[in-house]
């Protein structure tokens, strides 16, 4: 069964090119451009995990990161190029799982992807128990 990923990211081209690195891997990648667009597709869609941007205008990452974690426990993957100790402790404290650094090697983007899919799977298996 493919993993569901909700790609928000001001970049259409990055859509683009994490649907050429993931071919293949049974990932369905569904990319919108804006904070407000990935905020709502998360309500009316609920995806198995979301691929966010730090830095996009009008909303950024870690406030799209915050609103999500209102209203949602979805494994939140931060994608971005900023690389300080400080960016990543801020999206870590605003409710993302993982973080990763721009670029990335696409083995390395679907195992953590695929990680938090499956821890995710354990707890609601856990909690139905």
């Amino acid at each position: 069964m493919a993993v569901d990923v909700l790609l928000i990211d001001d970049d259409p081209d990055l859509s683009i090119m994490l649907r050429t690195l993931l071919r293949g891997q049974d990932f369905q990648i569904h990319a919108v451009f804006s904070g407000e667009e990935g905020i709502h597709a998360c309500k009316e869609s609920p995806p198995d995990v979301v691929i966010l941007d730090i830095l996009m205008p009008e909303m950024d990452g870690w406030e799209v990161c915050e609103e999500i974690r209102k209203f949602s426990d979805v494994p939140i993957l931060i994608l971005s190029a900023l690389g300080s100790p400080g960016s990543v402790a801020r999206a870590l404290d605003a409710g993302a799982d993982d973080y990763l650094i721009k670029p990335i090697h696409a083995s390395l983007l679907a195992s953590r992807l695929r990680t938090l899919v499956r821890r995710r799977l354990l707890v609601k298996e856990e909690q139905a128990a």
